[in-house]
């Protein structure tokens, strides 16, 4: 073999691993772990523990990352889809946050904030709360697929006016759980040095990786948002197709309200879950997925939503104002939009292929 098939082979395997969708992500990793590496190699210390009750944590940078990076992770898995399908975003998931928390409280708590006993079983809790997240998202949803409204401008409803409807809940109060093992949830189960959310979201990709492999969701959704016309007359219906991926969102969006809940025993309105739908977004467009809807990976969003975290641990680390941080990630938003633009795309693969053409004639010479 010669050094100028050689070549073309390297060339050409770079090119195939660059159209992959998990690159992108993979390659924010990369770039995010050396330059931590390089400017602090402390980031990556982890630490044994114990926390204030005795029992072994495990801490420091990385295990923060898997712990808020969650909720992301979880929210990530409803807003693919529902970009996928709807070719929208979501923008109310913050506020729809607050108020799956709000009833978590309100119904452990009943009509006393700050209550000695629980006054329902935490089970009972996080189901009531499902049932109304995914009532909201159904509400998202019949904006999007019957009234045909643009998905942004349908959840800016939900999101103007969902934090003054969880306030609402709770009469404007700030109820507090004082049981413990409400704490677990959010926190670590004892005898288990991991964070318990990162188990929770272990538990949401397999169950919709199950869902998506023996059932025809996830090609359903690709048809819907790849061409809404044509499945129609393939005997799909898009507008439920669309409707369902919201309620699917909605019950995302509740395990990730009860997690919040769960961290502190109690919420604030205002503060909980601020601007994580702008991370959400992020995290399904740094997954390589099309804003615009279509085909779609929910592994690379997943793996984008702890990428999401990466970034903001690190610039935490390095004393970045906390006002501060949308601003990074709306420049990283930017490079991943104008990067995914099929103009870009064509004049990258324009690039592989002329740099293998001088590879290509000196081996045929």
């Amino acid at each position: 073999m010669t050094a100028g098939t050689k070549g073309a082979e390297k060339s050409s395997f770079l090119a195939s691993i660059i159209k992959k969708q998990i690159f992108i992500p993979i390659a924010a990793l990369l770039i995010l772990a050396i330059f931590n590496l390089i400017m602090d190699p402390s980031f990556f210390k982890i630490t044994l523990g114990h926390n204030s009750e005795g029992h072994p944590v495990l801490s420091g940078n990385l295990i923060s990352i898997i712990d808020y990076g969650s909720e992301l992770a979880i929210l990530a898995i409803g807003m693919t889809l529902v970009t996928a399908a709807s070719r929208g975003q979501d923008i109310s998931v913050g506020a729809a946050i607050a108020i799956s928390g709000s009833v978590v409280l309100r119904v452990l708590c009943g009509t006393n904030s700050r209550p000695e006993t629980l006054q329902a079983p935490i089970i009972v809790a996080f189901l009531i709360s499902c049932l109304v997240a995914m009532a909201f998202g159904a509400f998202n949803g019949a904006l999007v697929s019957i009234f045909k409204i643009q998905p942004m401008v349908a959840t800016l409803i939900l999101f103007t006016a969902g934090r003054s409807i969880a306030a609402w809940i709770n009469n404007n109060e700030l109820p507090v759980v004082n049981d413990k093992t409400f704490t677990y949830f959010g926190g670590y189960i004892p005898g288990i040095p991991i964070p318990t959310p990162f188990f929770i979201a272990i538990v949401c990709f397999i169950v919709t990786w199950l869902v998506l492999k023996f059932t025809n969701l996830g090609l359903y959704v690709q048809a819907v948002g790849i061409n809404e016309k044509t499945s129609r007359l393939n005997g799909l219906n898009p507008a439920f197709i669309k409707f369902i991926t919201y309620v699917i969102l909605g019950l995302c969006v509740a395990v990730a309200g009860f997690i919040k809940v769960s961290r502190l025993s109690t919420i604030n309105y205002s503060v909980v879950a601020k601007d994580i739908e702008m991370d959400a977004i992020l995290a399904v467009a740094l997954g390589g997925n099309s804003l615009s809807g279509g085909k779609f990976n929910i592994s690379a969003s997943i793996l984008g939503a702890y990428v999401i975290q990466f970034l903001t641990t690190t610039l935490y680390k390095f004393n970045v104002q906390s006002d501060a941080l949308p601003a990074y990630k709306a420049v990283v938003v930017i490079l991943l939009v104008i990067l995914s633009a099929p103009i870009v795309r064509e004049k990258m693969a324009a690039l592989f292929k002329n740099l293998r053409s001088p590879v290509n004639a000196e081996s045929k010479s």
